[in-house]
């Protein structure tokens, strides 16, 4: 399986010039500023957020639907683990490394031609209250490390207790079919928006 970090790369330089253009024409309370030191990046921080009324300022985290250019989905997918070099990895929505406020969900994005995208989707996410309504619903990070531990080699579609698997959301096993071999948490966003802990940008 071959992995597609690299193109993913070059995809998002790509993408970064619409989005900004997105900020520069809708963020009417805040300035931005584009990251692009790797070790901030790292940290869960694409995008700086500061206010323009108060002391204030919010680390952004871009995460685009790159596998899904010309289409639509209704969902997107938490990463919770991977792996590296054959060890599992921390998945960077618990990773207490990360910096991230708010995380800049990219969806439906357009392109006319490879590369060259025309028109998408944004939805910002709270972090720490995504973080605080999964544990109300009984998904904390250790609940969930037992549950992907319990089915080590399950691959495909996991429906949760805690989650309607039609109109909330459910776990995802990429074991089969990606390097990384991800385990996701895949969430509606109509879902996350109607819970208080998401709001439509663009």
């Amino acid at each position: 399986m071959k992995s597609s970090f690299k193109s993913d790369l070059d995809k998002e330089k790509q993408l970064s010039k619409l989005l900004d253009k997105y900020y520069k024409r809708h963020l009417k309370r805040y300035c931005f500023k584009r990251v692009y030191a790797l070790e901030e990046q790292k940290k869960g921080i694409d995008l700086v957020l500061s206010s323009k009324f108060v002391d204030a300022v919010f680390y952004i985290d871009e995460k685009a639907q790159l596998d899904y250019i010309n289409d639509s989905l209704p969902t997107f997918a938490f990463e919770l683990f991977y792996e590296k070099n054959g060890i599992k990895k921390q998945g960077w929505l618990f990773d207490p490394n990360k910096k991230t406020h708010f995380y800049a969900l990219v969806t439906n994005i357009y392109a006319d031609e490879e590369n060259t995208f025309t028109s998408c989707s944004i939805t910002f996410i709270n972090r720490k209250k995504l973080i605080e309504f999964l544990k109300c619903r009984g998904l904390t990070k250790k609940r969930l490390q037992e549950i992907v531990t319990s089915v080590k080699t399950f691959h495909g579609k996991l429906a949760l207790e805690a989650l309607n698997v039609k109109s909330e959301g459910y776990l995802f096993f990429s074991r089969k079919n990606k390097a990384e071999k991800p385990v996701n948490l895949i969430l509606k966003l109509d879902f996350l928006i109607e819970a208080g802990v998401g709001k439509k940008f663009v």
